[in-house]
Parts: structure tokens; sequence; C-alpha cells
């Protein structure tokens, strides 16, 4: 009851007309994000953040979150209407979501996507409200070895439950390490990597950084490769939704499975793409009509659109409670909570009520919001991708140069924006992860203070990380994790050596 009384006190803070107004701008520009290849969720929050440094953290936060919902809504237009994937997590839905669109079912196979998922981001919503503030409490128990333990299973996470190879997730997050050192050394006042250069005492500022490896390094590819649209055109009409949502009710197992693994790859450091792919290939595994997914089954449309949206919701749940961001976007929208000055953790439940409770109803009305939008409003949004994207293009190069000029209004940051654009770039082309780089530029100094802190209580002692059931429990599940992928070839090997074929 005491959820539901602090859900109803966000409720009166976020339908406020000023917070409405930045809610519906939000979802218009997200969706605006999403339908752009080259942009993405994670992509616009950081080149927008910049812009709510002069509004009130509550107002900023439903605006940059609702860019999120909206930029998840607009990846599946492109997929569906002209076979591009506007996120990477709308991959899969390219898979049954096209050849529909080429039968003339665009209107069905959108409505399919956009209604699930605003059932996956329900579900995760759901799953917020109720458990946030029990894992907040639990955690109010923590100290430097527990926050260091969660954080060690986060990095290790990645590295176990990653799809990329381990030795380029690694080598990935030892640069976000790099990265995260330089400047002044908080706790002893030295400085570490500086090279004589003042603008580095504060060290590579997070905007600055995630501008350029997101938002440019993702321009320089996609102009690289020629992008030209090409696609069907779509109108939804009433008629087509009430038939759509009519069918939707028969496949209720497949979209609570793709809830769950949503969920699950959300509040473990999965992601919404392996989530989508898990999804469909799971929904392929046990429908009856597996072997016509491909051709334009509505079913290989809901499974990794109600899975992405559940995972991407569900991955700001450790970012509130923990501080441990779950994606890209969450690691975005946690260094913009630190710059307004709010430290997130489980004291953020205590001390901010009124900024989490506002944030969860947000996320409820902006869902709803999201959902009615992109039902009227997609002819438009296929029109703007007929813009040719040699125009679209400069326009977003100028506003990243904007967005990072305005961080410290220094011309230094634009130069390192286009320093961590060709970064970007390189590791894009090269098939190394960003999102570990972000997560250790991000998480880097907290580990790095938690790490030192224990330290000084034991005394120089590494058995403080075993010194009770909780933090032994999490250290040793997080170094099971990263040790993952040689147990799994090491098996592989075993198997291979018995004549039995290699692990799923």
């Amino acid at each position: 009851m005491e959820e539901i009384g602090n859900l109803m006190h966000g409720f009166a803070v976020a339908l406020t007309w000023h917070n409405l107004v930045f809610m519906l701008v939000g979802i218009l520009l997200g969706v605006l994000i999403g339908v752009l290849p080259g942009l993405g969720g994670a992509n616009g929050v950081a080149i927008l953040l910049p812009l709510t440094f002069t509004m009130h953290p509550t107002s900023a936060i439903i605006m940059l979150s609702c860019i999120y919902w909206g930029a998840l809504f607009g990846g599946a237009i492109t997929s569906i209407l002209f076979n591009i994937p506007g996120e990477p997590w709308s991959v899969a839905t390219t898979f049954d979501g096209y050849p529909m669109a080429q039968q003339g079912r665009a209107g069905e196979a959108l409505t399919a996507a956009f209604t699930s998922s605003f059932v996956g981001a329900l579900f995760a919503v759901l799953m917020i409200t109720f458990l946030a503030p029990l894992v907040a409490k639990f955690a109010l128990k923590f100290g430097p070895p527990e926050y260091f333990a969660i954080q060690l299973l986060t990095f290790c996470s990645f590295v176990g439950m990653g799809r990329e190879p381990p030795a380029k997730t690694i080598a990935a997050m030892m640069l976000g390490f790099a990265l995260a050192a330089v400047g002044l050394d908080t706790m002893t006042g030295t400085l570490r990597m500086t090279f004589g250069q003042t603008q580095l005492l504060q060290g590579f500022d997070f905007l600055v950084a995630v501008i350029g490896l997101f938002g440019l390094g993702e321009i320089f590819l996609t102009m690289e490769e020629g992008l030209a649209f090409k696609g069907k055109s779509a109108k939804i009409d009433p008629a087509v939704v009430l038939r759509t949502w009519a069918q939707l009710p028969r496949l209720w197992v497949t979209s609570l499975r793709s809830c769950l693994v949503g969920c699950w790859m959300g509040v473990t450091p999965g992601g919404a793409t392996p989530a989508s792919f898990m999804s469909y290939g799971m929904a392929r595994r046990f429908s009856k009509d597996g072997d016509k997914f491909g051709e334009g089954q509505i079913e290989g449309v809901v499974a990794p659109e109600t899975a992405a949206h559940a995972a991407g919701t569900s991955a700001l749940l450790p970012m509130l409670t923990l501080g441990i961001p779950g994606s890209p976007t969450a690691a975005v929208l946690l260094g913009g909570l630190m710059i307004w000055g709010l430290q997130p953790g489980p004291l953020l439940f205590v001390e901010q009520k009124e900024f989490v409770w506002g944030l969860i109803a947000s996320m409820y009305l902006g869902n709803i919001a999201g959902l009615l939008i992109v039902l009227t409003t997609v002819p438009w949004w296929a029109a703007i991708l007929r813009i040719p994207f040699a125009i679209i293009a400069p326009v977003i190069v100028v506003i990243c140069a904007i967005g990072a000029y305005t961080v410290h209004n220094n011309m230094f940051d634009v130069v390192m924006m286009l320093g961590f654009g060709v970064m970007g770039y390189l590791f894009k082309k090269l098939r190394y992860p960003l999102a570990p780089l972000i997560l250790a530029l991000v998480l880097g100094d907290m580990a790095e203070t938690s790490f030192r802190q224990s330290m000084l209580l034991s005394g120089g002692s590494m058995s403080i990380f075993f010194a009770n059931a909780l933090v032994g429990s999490i250290v040793t599940l997080a170094i099971l994790l990263l040790c993952w992928p040689l147990i799994g070839y090491l098996l592989d090997r075993w198997r291979a050596s018995q004549g039995r074929p290699k692990r799923a």
C-alpha cells in the first residue's frame, strides 16, 4: 500500500501541465530519433542532455526518459516499412515485419509492434513499481565491499553474458577504465594521465564522450555506407487496429514469455538487442507455425518488440536502486542524474521520493501517450525517411557539436567529441562493443573508490570481499561469470573429444 500511495503522489507530480508538455515533446523527439538510422535512444538522450541543465531534475528526467520510450517505438517503423533497423534491437523485427509490409499488411504489422511494445514496457514498469522499493531498502545495508561486489558483478556479466567475443569486451572495458582514471585522484590529490593539459584536470567529461562515441561514430559509419531510404508507405486506420487487437490475445503465451525474457535481460546487463533475438528464437521454436517465420508471421513481430521494450524499461531498475546502469541509455541517464547533483542508489528513494515516483509515474503515462501518438502519426514519420540522408547527416553532426559545446562552453570539448567520434567509428568498424566502454567510463571512478575504501577498512586484505555471505556470494558469482566463456570453451572441447555435438 505504501508503494501505491507513493505512486499516486508521483502521478500528481507527473500530471502537472509543464511535465505533460515535456513528456509530449520527449516522445515526439524520441520517435524521430528512433526513426532516423544513425541515432538511437542512447545517442538522442546524450545529445539532448545538455539542454536540460537549466530544467528541474524531475522535468528533465521525464523528458529524457520519454525520448527513450519514443525511440523504442520509432525503431519499429523503419524496420517494418523500409527494412532498415532504426535501432539495433529492431533487427529481429525486420525478419517478419518487412515481409508483412510487402504483402500489404504494413498497418497490421505496425499495430502489432506498437501494441506489443506497450505491453512489454507496461510489464516492466509494474515490476519496477513493486520491486524497486524492496531492492532499495535491501541495498541500504550495503557498505563499500558490497557496492564493489555489485559493480564487479556488472562488469563480469558483460563478459560472461554478452554476445561479443570476451576478449573484445574486456579490451573495451579496460579502455573505459583508463579513460575514467584521467584527471585528479580524489583520494590522493595526484594527477593521472593529464599530459600537462589543464583541460583534463577533471578528466574526460562523460557527456562529451557519449555524444562522440554514439552520435558521431554512428553517423560516420552510416555516411560511409551511403544509406538510402526506399520502402513502403503505410497508414493505420481504426479497422486495422481493431482487427489486429482481436488477434493478439491468442498470442498471450508468446507475450508473457517475451516479457519475462526482456525483464531478465534488462535487469542483468544483457540488453534489449539480445533479448529481442532470444525472444524471436524462442517464439520460432515453440510456435506451431515456426517453419513459416520469416515469411510474414505476426508472432515474429510480437515476440522481439515485447522483449525489447521490457528489457529497455527494466534496465532502469538497477540504475535507480543500485546506481548500476543496465543498458547504454541507462548509463547516459545515470550520468545525467549525477550532473544534476543526484546520487543514484538506495538513498534516492529516501531523499528524493518526489523525483523517483514522478519518474515511475511518467513511465506509465509516457507509454500510453507514445502508443497513441505512433498509431496516429505513422505516415508523417514514414515521410521524413524520404528526405535525403545527405541533408539529415550534417544536421545531426551540428546538433552533436552544439550539445558538446554547451557542456562547459568550451571548444576543447568539441575537439574531444570529434576524437571520441573517430573512436566510436573505429569500434563499430572493428566490431568492438561500445556498451562495456561506456559502463566502465561511468562506473570506473565509483568502483575504484569502493575498492580503495574497502582496502582501507580491511588494512589491505582481500578477505573483506568474502567477509560475509552476501558479499562473498556476489563476488563468487562475478568470478563465475567472468570465467564462463572459458568454461564453455572447455565444455565444447570435452564434448568434441567424446564425439558429442557442441552446446546450442
